[in-house]
């Protein structure tokens, strides 16, 4: 139980919770406490039932009353069972929508900068499966451990009425299977549990990533590859499953162990503390018996307890959450744009070795096209982020008109649009996905967009138009399609500045080009920043940059890289085939 009490230490998702609902969860425990209490109270009352039938009673009102018990305590199990499950679930389901609307806010809040800190698989791993944690914590730890502890002093106390020292020895017995199991599960099990879930939380994390760019292992002939890749974490969990179920069934044979040795010595001491008479004798099978039901609550417990470490890292990733919001620095707003400056821009990722950025200098004004080229990891990506804004450098300035980006966050929306490698479309009508890039735009400004794209003929010839379905991330329409109507919608935005993020990588040549002509045709006014990985398109722009090593290599216009600098014209004719 490592790091129990400092987990909550600053909490603020779970222990803020157990104490708006302390009524309600007693309740739950309570009604937990009560099965099982019946459970006992139904064997002890049926072995006393059976003992003083068998002693052939002159009168059945000799045993009316434990006849009467047996239907109460009968009836009573599986109704305190039924509550206890209504009522746990119910207070989960309180506190878990809370969590989901308070962990949406909190990703909501860091929508611009979430991207920073975790990849794509990562924020869903944490919106699938952390809050189900937490629930699962209360559901399969905390509940039953608490009952478990109840019953156990129950039963201690119980027996200690009639012989203390039996009572103590029962205390050290029980309390093998009820502190010693927990505690060897959390050491033991709870490492393996943790393990397979940190294997499975990344294997999900890149096999989300992985499929978002599907398009890029295609055309690189890179099938087997990604195939072979899903192998080696799968094959990890199957091998950590395997060690768990291993221990948990020597485990649970212990508990079994221990607790038939508890019951063989509860019924030896019923055996000499009741044979005095006929009369007494009658109790020796209701104690032995009455010990049964406790075998489930005490094995649930050591299992719970084993997932602890998993349920920490949910808290701790929570929690963290909302600890790590990024404070903006003081807005302004800006006029017309006028001019997007570098200004000797140097970054490094925290805690990496390598400086990504090396002081970097650029200045664009209105209408001018820069394209951005490099191999994959020499700092594209990067860049982007510092000049949207979700990254501030090191050291150097950018800026828009003067004033550094991260103080124009407010205004972003109407300063720079993006179109990416996989634009996401809703799955609503083509009318509204256009219409995000301006909410308050005219059906016929939203025609126009797409006639501008040249997509009007297509969607009129829907049968439904424009009111038309475009399905679960744009499904119904083609890569260049979902392509051309996230272009609209940047059409409608109407900023001055426009990035072009790798938007053509997954299209054939002939659709990029004819969709690279668009974009510049439809943008020709716009100032546009092209990060690309190789020529297609390069005639649209004045102004080309190589990156390599955080550092422009080469810079200057098409035209004259191709005269001046082989390297740009070996890359060129390579490009077109020659």
């Amino acid at each position: 139980m490592k790091g129990f009490f400092k987990t909550f230490e600053h909490d603020h998702w779970v222990m803020p919770y157990l104490k708006r609902y302390k009524g309600l969860l007693t309740l739950v425990l309570f009604l937990g406490f009560m099965t099982f209490f019946c459970g006992g109270a139904l064997m002890f009352n049926s072995g006393y039932l059976i003992s003083k039938a068998a002693t052939h009673p002159f009168n059945i009102l000799m045993i009316y009353v434990p006849i009467v018990l047996a239907r109460a305590f009968g009836i009573g199990r599986p109704a305190f069972r039924y509550a206890e499950r209504l009522t746990s679930h119910n207070w989960v389901l309180r506190i878990v929508s809370a969590f989901r609307k308070r962990l949406y806010q909190s990703v909501e809040k860091q929508a611009v900068a979430i991207r920073q800190k975790h990849q794509t698989g990562d924020v869903l791993g944490i919106l699938a499966e952390d809050i189900d944690h937490i629930e699962n914590l209360y559901l399969r730890t905390i509940f039953p451990l608490v009952i478990g502890w109840l019953l156990y002093l129950f039963i201690v106390i119980g027996i200690g009425y009639f012989n203390w020292a039996f009572g103590l020895l029962m205390l050290l017995l029980l309390g093998i299977i009820v502190v010693v199991m927990p505690l060897m599960s959390v050491a033991v099990n709870g490492k393996r549990e943790f393990q397979a879930r940190q294997v499975q939380r990344h294997f999900y994390t890149r096999l989300t990533d992985a499929v978002l760019g599907l398009g890029d292992w295609l055309i690189s002939g890179r099938r087997k590859a990604f195939l072979g890749q899903q192998d080696k974490p799968i094959d990890e969990i199957a091998r950590l499953r395997r060690s768990d179920h291993y221990f948990q069934w020597w485990r649970n044979f212990a508990i079994q162990f221990l607790f038939g040795a508890a019951v063989i010595l509860l019924v030896w001491w019923a055996g000499v503390m009741f044979t005095g008479n006929q009369a007494q004798a009658n109790w020796v099978a209701a104690f032995g018996l009455a010990l049964f039901p406790a075998v489930e609550p005490f094995a649930d417990m050591s299992q719970g307890v084993s997932e602890w470490p998993v349920y920490q890292d949910s808290i701790n990733r929570v929690n963290g959450l909302d600890e790590n919001v990024p404070q903006l620095a003081p807005q302004q707003t800006v006029g017309d744009f006028a001019d997007l400056t570098l200004d000797h821009v140097s970054f490094t990722y925290p805690g990496a070795q390598r400086q990504v950025i090396k002081d970097l200098s650029l200045t664009l004004h209105p209408g001018e096209k820069l394209a951005l080229l490099g191999p994959s990891g020499t700092g594209k990506s990067t860049l982007l982020k510092l000049i949207l804004g979700d990254e501030t450098p090191d050291s150097g300035q950018v800026t828009i008109n003067g004033v550094p980006v991260d103080q124009l966050q407010t205004q972003r929306a109407q300063l720079m649009g993006v179109l990416d490698q996989q634009p996401y479309l809703f799955n609503t009508t083509v009318m509204n996905n256009v219409r995000l890039g301006n909410l308050q735009a005219t059906d016929a400004e939203v025609r126009q967009a797409v006639k501008a794209v040249e997509l009007d003929d297509l969607i009129g010839g829907l049968p439904n138009g424009y009111n038309t379905q475009v399905q679960e991330a744009g499904s119904r329409f083609s890569g260049g399609e979902r392509q051309r109507l996230s272009l609209a919608r940047i059409l409608l935005q109407d900023t001055p500045i426009i990035i072009l993020d790798e938007p053509t990588v997954s299209l054939d040549p002939i659709t990029e080009q004819h969709l690279l002509d668009t974009v510049f045709d439809v943008l020709k006014d716009k100032t546009i920043i092209w990060v690309t990985h190789h020529l297609t398109g390069i005639q649209h722009v004045n102004q080309v940059r190589f990156i390599e090593d955080g550092q422009f290599d080469m810079s200057g216009t098409p035209q004259d890289l191709y005269h001046e600098n082989q390297r740009f014209r070996d890359l060129y004719d390579m490009d077109r085939g020659r």
